[in-house]
Parts: structure tokens; sequence; C-alpha cells
């Protein structure tokens, strides 16, 4: 496959590369070791999502302070331009491509058609390739494109972000399944050791968990939580982009995510309502799945996500896509809570460097790192066939919150977001006691960590009467910080423990009423 043409051809004639403007970050290389199958054609449909450029930008207070919005607030401040949205929409329709959906506070805009035309309106040629997945390992059939992706220059500036021409795996799950355990626990028991808040069990409030793959089967969640002594929570499938809640019976496949995180979200929230969200393992499934969660109605108090890769394996484009939709629920007052990943501080990237998982990398979400927990015993997770992710991000900047917490630098000398935030115990050999498709097992990894966050969230919400929003411009002040137990024992390759926040355990893990205590005060 090539990058994009010097002349792009569409039914109506030929239109020169000049009247054509690149979109910002969104050059894709050719992926290493992939077999090259056979280009896409007018027979093959494409389904894809266009971002759009926000009408004024959110301004820091939004983002980083107390205030919220309501979804149409934001919506009618801060979300696309219907001009925009005119412009793109009449560019798709020239071109023979269908508009499928339009979300304006969102900013997105889905369309359908064929490839060559999705390829030639954005200036790229799409073929057919096979690959490793980034989880499995496994060979893989997707389309695939190379180089920068292009509009028309009349769109030029309008559009930000073009996803899903290219539909390759983009994420993993981080959990995992104890080898051997001498030491488990039930969620329940955790909410004791972390002194979740007496009198709080998520009432009121709406949890969403995003799911690129897998499903449940909701008699099997009957078994789990009656077997925990707790009535089943609500939990509710919604499928975005044609995913769907499609449990394979296989505890080593996804599936194993799915009930790992409904099973910690409801056995320590378990009056929450939960939003589980199905989408393609795309950035485009991922974004949309993320932006349909934090603008849905009831805006959740928290959205848990348990996947994510090293931040250089994206596009800028989607990158920053995504990003902005962290910023729209921190406006929202949505705290998005996600796991920092399970390969320690190279994130399993073979190149000797250390490197950041996206989307726990983002300013604006809550990093949840990892921990191995033996009695009054918690150190930082290595063990058990993982360790917890951590570091210092290579594309974002330190934020205003983590001036003061000791974020190291870099290698290259600049200092840039640290992660994780918070931590929670994550080590499989001292996991999580789960039902996964029939099996009574024993599962950790940071996975389990950010539905534990999301339901600690909701119970600290229900007792505020508010919600936390973006929850670190609380946790990094000094009275909230105080109350965490600081994990200053080992290391997660690169990066080793200390006191205060470190790359490894972030700030440490909870004290559920001393935080809350905090937080009032």
């Amino acid at each position: 496959m090539t990058g994009g043409p010097h002349r792009i051809v569409c039914d109506h004639g030929a239109m020169p590369s000049s009247e054509f403007a690149a979109i910002p970050g969104s050059a894709r290389a050719e992926i290493p070791g992939a077999e090259s199958l056979r280009p896409a054609t007018a027979d093959d449909r494409v389904i894809a999502t266009v971002v759009l450029r926000r009408r004024a930008e959110l301004p820091a207070e939004l983002v980083f302070g107390p205030e919220t919005l309501t979804a149409q607030q934001l919506a009618d401040r801060h979300g696309a331009d219907p001009a925009d949205a005119d412009a793109v929409r009449a560019a798709l329709t020239e071109a023979g491509l269908e508009v499928l959906d339009e979300h304006h506070g969102s900013r997105r805009i889905t369309f359908a058609g064929p490839a060559s035309a999705a390829g030639a309106l954005f200036g790229t040629e799409l073929g057919f390739v096979r690959s490793a997945d980034p989880w499995t390992g496994a060979p893989v059939e997707h389309r695939a494109r190379v180089g920068e992706l292009r509009v028309p220059a009349a769109l030029a500036g309008r559009v930000v972000a073009v996803l899903g021409l290219d539909d390759r795996p983009v994420a993993r799950p981080h959990f995992l399944p104890a080898q051997s355990s001498s030491v488990s626990y039930t969620p329940v028991q955790l909410g004791s050791t972390y002194k979740f808040p007496a009198g709080t069990d998520g009432t009121g409030q709406t949890i969403a968990i995003l799911e690129l793959g897998g499903g449940f089967r909701p008699e099997e969640l009957t078994t789990y939580f009656q077997g925990l002594g707790l009535t089943p929570p609500s939990v509710t499938a919604v499928g975005v982009d044609g995913g769907k809640n499609s449990p394979s019976q296989d505890a080593s496949s996804a599936d194993g995510e799915v009930l790992l995180d409904i099973e910690v979200t409801g056995a320590l929230a378990p009056k929450a309502n939960q939003v589980v969200y199905f989408a393609p393992n795309t950035d485009q499934g991922f974004l949309d799945a993320l932006s349909t969660a934090v603008h849905a109605d009831p805006t959740p108090v928290a959205v848990s996500i348990s996947w994510g890769s090293s931040e250089d394996q994206w596009t800028e484009q989607a990158r920053t896509a995504f990003d902005a939709a962290l910023a729209d629920a921190a406006a929202l007052g949505v705290t998005v809570t996600v796991a920092a990943g399970d390969n320690g501080s190279s994130d399993g990237q073979n190149d000797g460097k250390p490197h950041t998982d996206f989307p726990a990398s983002s300013p604006h979400a809550l990093a949840c790192g990892g921990t191995t927990l033996s009695g009054e015993d918690e150190v930082v997770w290595n063990s058990g066939g993982g360790a917890t992710g951590g570091g210092v991000s290579g594309v974002f900047d330190l934020p205003d919150y983590q001036q003061d917490a000791g974020v190291p630098q870099r290698a290259d000398g600049r200092t840039g977001r640290g992660v994780p935030d918070v931590s929670a115990v994550a080590d499989p050999e001292t996991g999580y006691q789960v039902l996964v498709d029939g099996q009574s097992l024993v599962y950790g990894g940071t996975s389990a960590v950010a539905p534990l966050w999301a339901a600690l969230v909701a119970r600290l919400a229900q007792s505020l009467g508010r919600p936390l929003g973006l929850a670190q411009t609380l946790l990094y002040a000094d009275a909230a910080k105080a109350t965490f137990r600081d994990i200053t024992s080992g290391n997660n390759g690169d990066y080793q423990a200390g006191p205060g926040w470190d790359p490894c355990t972030g700030l440490g893990t909870p004290d559920g009423e001393a935080l809350l205590a905090a937080l009032r005060g």
C-alpha cells in the first residue's frame, strides 16, 4: 500500500492534491510484519467517524474546577459548530457516502459507504492486511492505510480526526488470571480493607463500563452476587458501532475482562446502576463508546476503562480526539478511571525504553496502578507474570495538579504527565475471586483497580451529594493526599517506589472513610 496519492480520483472527476489539506497527526506507518492481502474496493463497506473541532475551547476552570455543565450546555457552548457539521455532511454526501448519525455535543459524524469513495474523499488508499492482534498475538485481518489523511480544503481545520478507515485492533485488556494463589479476596473484603465509606452503596449513581470484546450472561451474575450475599445490581448492555454483548464461554477470552469489571463494580457499589458499552476494538469503536457513555442520560458518575495500549501505538489524531472526550467527561462531572497496564514500566514494548499506557496517560483520566496485598503488607505489584504500569508520558505535559508531586524527568529531559494517580491490589497472586463462564477463578491486573476506584467514586459522590469530576484536582490536595496509604517498597522495572507520589503506585491505596472526611472538609 501507499500513502495519499498526488491526485485523488472521485466519481465527479479528478481533484488536484493542492485542493486538499492534511489532517494533523493522522499519519500511519506500515505495520511491521503485516501481510498485504488485497486493495479495498467499492464492494467493501466502510463505517467511520469524523471528529469535528469545538466551536469554542473548554476553559480550564471547567475541566480542572468544581463547576460542571449539563450535556446540553456542553453541546451548545463547546460542541460542534452547526456550520462545520453542515460542511462535512455535504462533502460526505457529494462523495457518495451516507451519514448515519450526528452528535454535536461530542462533535462526531458517523458515515458509511464504499471503501473506495471513503479513501478518495480522505486522500488515502485502503487495503486489507493480516497482522498480529496486540493482545493475543493471533493473526487478524483488517483494513489498513499508510501515510496522512487529507480533507478537501474547505474542510481544513474543521475536521480534527477521521477514525475507522483503518480498523486494526487498538487495545488489550489489562487482566491476568492467577497461575497459583495462596491469598485471594472477594471484592467485598477489599471494600473493608480499603475502608469504603459506611452507609454508602452507590444508590442513585450510574457507572459506565467500556468493553472492546467479550460478554456476560445475566444468570451468571445472579449466581455470583447471591454467593456474596448481595442482591444482583442492575446491569444493562449497550451496543456501539455494531458491538454487542457476546459471551464466548471461554474464561481466557475477553469474557474474563467483562465479568471482572462488572463483578468488582457490583460488589463494591451494589446499588449503582451499571451500563456496559460494547464496541469493536478499533480507535473508532473505543472513542465512540467513551463519547456515548459520557454524553448519556443520566450522566454517569464514573466510567471504568480496563483496556489500553502504549501511547505511542496510537495515531496523534486518535489520541487527541480521545483526550478531548475525556475532557468532556471532566466538564460534565464524570470521573474516568483507567487501568495503568500490566507490563511494568516498558508497557510491553521491546525497545528497552519506558512507556506509559493510553488512555491512562491522559491528564483527564484517573490512572489506576497496582499493588501486591498480603495481610497488612502492601508493596508495588511486580510478580505473578506482570507488573503495574507507570511512568512519565512522552506526549502529555505535566498537569497543574502534579506540579508538586515530584514527577521525574524522562531520559529526553522533559517532564510529562506522571502515571498512575492511585492504586489498589492488582497482583493475580493476591487477586480477586470472580466467577467467569461458570468457573470460580482468581484474577488480577490493573483491570480490577479501575472498577474498584469507579465504585469508590460512586460511593463518595453518593455521600457528598455531588460528582467528583476530574478527581485528581481533589486527590492531590494536601488534605486528601494525606489519607492514602503510601506504598514505598518495590519497583515496576525502571521506577522505584518511595515516599509520596511515585511512578509505580501514584499517591498510594485508599482509605475511603478518611478520604471522604477530607473531601467534606
